[in-house]
């Protein structure tokens, strides 16, 4: 086998380098061709096929970067729409999911020239919902679509039944309640109607000042075990005093001898 074979290891080694992301500078976006260093790429700027490519282009470049820049929003969109949806998300992580693709537009050749460009301009145009943070920007999709469209305008529908509902809950509330009142300011002046004034008598006060008898004390009640001797005094209407003690008596009696 000769050494420039397809199955040669360097063949095998060039075609795993060439389905890889290689650098942009090198990449011609008109023919569609990656080179894998400035030494490739200067050799395919200088050979005839780009030369003719680039006068078709000359001729006017202005409609080839508007091709390539809707181009590029298209499938940035579909990425982000697909993957995504409605949520907040990374502008740079789906910046990497697009380029993943080697057959992708690359923004060199588009009219914005940065990514940061790219996002305000799709903010600008009511596109998606922007806002920059210390990290980056953040990109939240607006889905515009004629089944979106159809839905929101249902489920503003709905919102406009349920108001409806309640205005009118509302409005059958009221009358009830002016209803109740009505009839309770009715049935109040009927009822001053039929009451009658309160009347007095003219003549004279009577105080009762007589007092009531006193209840008469009960005697104490002495059990049956109670001492005879109390029960003797009780009897004879009064209680005696009991005998001073014998060795006070004698004090007495000495002090009036002397």
């Amino acid at each position: 086998m000769g050494k420039d074979g397809f199955l040669t290891p360097k063949a095998i080694a060039n075609r795993i380098k060439s389905k890889g992301l290689l650098k942009l500078k090198f990449y011609c976006q008109v023919c569609e061709k990656q080179c894998r260093d400035e030494n490739g790429f200067k050799c395919h700027v200088n050979s005839e096929s780009h030369q003719r490519q680039m006068l078709l282009v000359a001729e006017n470049p202005g409609q080839f970067m508007h091709n390539y820049s809707d181009q590029f929003k298209k499938d940035f969109l579909a990425i982000l729409s697909r993957a995504h949806g409605t949520k907040r998300v990374f502008a740079n992580n789906v910046y990497q999911e697009y380029i993943s693709d080697r057959q992708h537009i690359h923004m060199n050749s588009t009219k914005w020239n940065s990514l940061s460009e790219f996002v305000k301009y799709l903010g600008r145009e009511g596109i998606c919902q922007v806002d920059e943070t210390e990290r980056g920007w953040y990109i939240t999709w607006i889905d515009n679509s004629p089944k979106a469209l159809a839905r929101q305008a249902a489920i503003q529908k709905m919102d406009r039944l349920q108001k409806d509902e309640e205005e009118r809950e509302q409005q059958l509330l009221q009358e009830q309640i002016e209803r109740a009142t009505k009839e309770a300011e009715e049935r109040g002046v009927a009822a001053e109607q039929q009451a009658t004034e309160l009347k007095r008598d003219e003549g004279k006060i009577k105080l009762n000042m007589s007092l009531k008898p006193v209840a008469k004390a009960t005697t104490p009640v002495v059990s049956k075990g109670g001492n005879n001797k109390m029960r003797m005094m009780m009897k004879s209407g009064g209680i005696k005093k009991p005998d001073p003690p014998r060795h006070l008596s004698l004090a007495k009696l000495a002090k009036s001898h002397q």
